[in-house]
């Protein structure tokens, strides 16, 4: 199968709130979900880093895509995290993470055994071969310790189950290649850098899985489809509001900052699971100050 309109835009990598005993707020990531549909983005990851996928169950994990996925309706496409460093259970979780309602996979390469390349490629072929659904290579070697190899990447994107690469990696040379190799496969490299989506989608990217975009879903979709229009003043004008806001809000652990800037719009409280901790003092001062600074964004225009 093709899925050629999947993967071009913007996602929101969402948090997943948490009650103050550390249970999962299945209200408040139904409501957010909502906004963010509302707000006009392509489409909802959860499950991702950013979703705190680390410290959940998978029977919490697949309940959260369930939640999102019924908000979502068919109204956008509900991209779920589905990966593992063991093989055997990434396929058990995107089976199931489909059988919720998730309309595509979001794939994270094998962390903490690192294999190597000819490992991580068997790894994902086995994912794309045994798991029929659109999925997205996610490459975040902060987080995994390895990168994906560019040549991984490109032999990959001709299986027609394989439609995307999240970048997150923090070159943009590297984005670029892979770019530049898999031009001729229906498939959509996607910035998983806030800080760098504008020179991704400059080089061929086709859209954002954004941690910003929770924060400020209009403006985040407004630098995207400029740049994919071919507005690139426009583009780079949306870039120059969000950059200050995009530092601040990975001054400290992901999703640490984004869902104390959530709290500040009066969407917390900001909970999380153990081991992750809250926000500094300095951290929260840096956030307040940008979030004055851009504005809210129930009280400003957004520019057509």
């Amino acid at each position: 199968m093709e899925h050629p309109d999947l993967v071009n835009g913007v996602f929101p990598a969402m948090p997943t709130p948490f009650t103050s005993d550390e249970r999962i707020d299945f209200d408040r990531l139904r409501a957010d979900a909502r906004r963010l549909v509302d707000a006009g983005v392509d489409g909802l990851v959860p499950m991702g880093t950013t979703g705190e996928s680390a410290t959940v169950t998978h029977d919490e994990h697949v309940a959260v895509v369930e939640a999102v996925a019924t908000v979502a309706d068919g109204e956008v496409p509900v991209i779920a995290g589905a990966g593992s460093n063991s093989t055997r259970e990434a396929v058990s979780l995107a089976e199931r993470s489909l059988d919720a309602g998730a309309d595509a996979l979001l794939l994270i390469s094998p962390y903490y055994n690192r294999p190597e390349p000819e490992g991580m490629e068997a790894h994902f072929r086995t994912l794309a071969d045994r798991v029929d659904a659109p999925q997205v290579l996610y490459n975040v070697p902060s987080r995994t310790g390895r990168n994906v190899a560019v040549e991984t990447v490109a032999s990959l994107a001709s299986h027609e189950n394989v439609v995307g690469y999240k970048a997150a990696s923090g070159d943009v040379a590297r984005v670029s290649e892979v770019v530049e190799r898999t031009r001729d496969e229906t498939f959509a490299v996607l910035s998983g850098d806030d800080g760098l989506t504008l020179p991704i989608l400059s080089v061929g990217g086709r859209g954002a899985i954004s941690v910003t975009a929770n924060v400020e879903p209009e403006r985040v979709s407004e630098l995207v489809w400029a740049a994919l229009e071919g507005d690139y003043e426009r583009a780079r004008e949306r870039h120059a509001e969000l950059a200050s806001l995009t530092r601040a809000l990975f001054t400290e652990t992901n999703p640490i900052p984004v869902k104390a800037a959530l709290e500040m719009r009066g969407r917390g409280p900001a909970n999380y699971r153990s081991p992750l901790s809250a926000l500094s003092p300095e951290g929260r001062e840096t956030l307040r100050a940008e979030l004055d600074a851009i504005g809210s964004p129930d009280t400003r225009e957004v520019s057509a």
